[in-house]
């Protein structure tokens, strides 16, 4: 058995309340993410993505840290963080929303949660959205609290995903719609289940709300699981590149702007509120972009594992844009990408060569999301 000290940890990067639980259960290696180790590694990637889409698989995202907004100015002010028109957003709903800068850049692509009339939390991707938030608040003169609550999720996907939901908390649960959330408690633990998840399957993620009793929800879902075949896991970057979901700092940074990932129905220019990057995304959609994201068939061998690197791709010899994360699919027996490319060559059908290695390998602009592009699998 692993010992927790081989793995050579410090102290000042934090860690799950299911971190133990993880390594027990077979983590070989973990990544950072805001400042968290997440595990990355539970053995084979491809029987991993097999797990997913047949069974289910249990994951530590625990490193979605949740920025919780209150306060009796939390919704004019979480309304001004994004671009996406929330007017409509009720008490118990999810929405996936962008978090943009005074430049159109975007910051963040987190999921929002209503909890309350005036209480919000934003579920983090990977950029420090805590801060921005804090120091957006200092000169906003609106009156809302800002911090980071014990909120610690657990990510359960795949098609069983909803039998074992059922298992823990009863038939009730059943009735949770896609992208809507519940207060729920087992065993006395609290937590806030929402049907979300990055993985574009059936899915539900567990906010837990009491940090100390981590390891002791991971047991009780895996025992309860396992009849249904449920096997701890780590977020596939073959399903979520399948499903087109992006990854920040990968598909998405500062630089990129909503519309060249095609984003168009997260930004709403008409709203009467007012939101930061409003009259930058304005221009940057009357001048229209140079660039957009694009999906890829990469000719060739099956690929390894996932792109380290942004792979440049070429047009006779020309640089026209980046491979931004790629991989191997084993469902569709072809080797699949997100990339960003200049805009005259991103129609279907265009031809364009992606450098790996010491050459340029052929690759074919495709249509994405690659797989279920209606998402009828995570939404039914």
């Amino acid at each position: 058995m692993i010992q927790f000290d081989e793995f050579g940890f410090g102290t000042q990067i934090r860690k799950s309340p299911y971190f133990d639980a993880t390594i027990r259960w077979g983590a070989k290696a973990f990544s950072v993410y805001n400042h968290m180790y997440i595990p990355r590694d539970f053995g084979d990637p491809e029987q991993n993505f097999w797990n997913l889409v047949n069974d289910a698989i249990l994951c530590d995202v625990a490193v979605e840290r949740q920025v919780e907004i209150t306060g009796p100015d939390a919704a004019r002010f979480t309304q001004m963080l994004t671009p996406r028109d929330l007017s409509k957003m009720a008490v118990g709903q999810c929405k996936y929303v962008l978090i943009t800068n005074a430049d159109g850049g975007i910051l963040n692509d987190p999921i929002l949660l209503r909890l309350a009339e005036n209480h919000f939390w934003i579920s983090a991707a990977d950029s420090d959205v805590l801060l921005w938030a804090q120091g957006v608040a200092v000169h906003s003169g609106m009156d809302v609290m800002i911090h980071e609550p014990d909120v610690s999720p657990l990510q359960l996907q795949g098609p069983k995903s909803g039998a074992v939901m059922r298992a823990l908390f009863g038939e009730s649960i059943m009735d949770l719609r896609y992208y809507w959330l519940r207060e729920v408690e087992l065993d006395g633990i609290p937590m806030i289940v929402s049907r979300t998840g990055w993985s574009s399957e059936l899915g539900y993620e567990l906010y837990l709300q009491d940090g100390s009793r981590g390891d002791e929800l991971w047991e009780k879902i895996v025992a309860t699981g396992a009849p249904f075949g449920l096997k701890p896991g780590h977020t596939s970057s073959i399903r979520r590149i399948e499903g087109g979901m992006l990854s920040y700092h990968a598909d998405a940074d500062i630089t990129t702007n909503p519309y060249e990932l095609r984003l168009d129905r997260l930004v709403n220019l008409d709203m009467e509120a007012d939101f930061i990057g409003k009259a930058a995304l304005r221009r940057i959609r009357g001048e229209g972009v140079r660039r957009k994201q694009v999906g890829l068939i990469i000719d060739g061998a099956p690929l390894k594992g996932p792109n380290t690197r942004f792979w440049p791709i070429q047009k006779d010899r020309a640089a026209i844009g980046k491979v931004t994360s790629a991989i191997y699919s084993p469902r569709l027996n072809q080797n699949i990408a997100l990339a960003m490319l200049s805009a005259e060559f991103t129609f279907v059908g265009a031809e364009v060569e992606v450098v790996i290695g010491s050459g340029p390998i052929r690759a074919t602009v495709v249509d994405h999301p690659f797989y279920d592009p209606k998402k009828k699998l995570a939404a039914a």
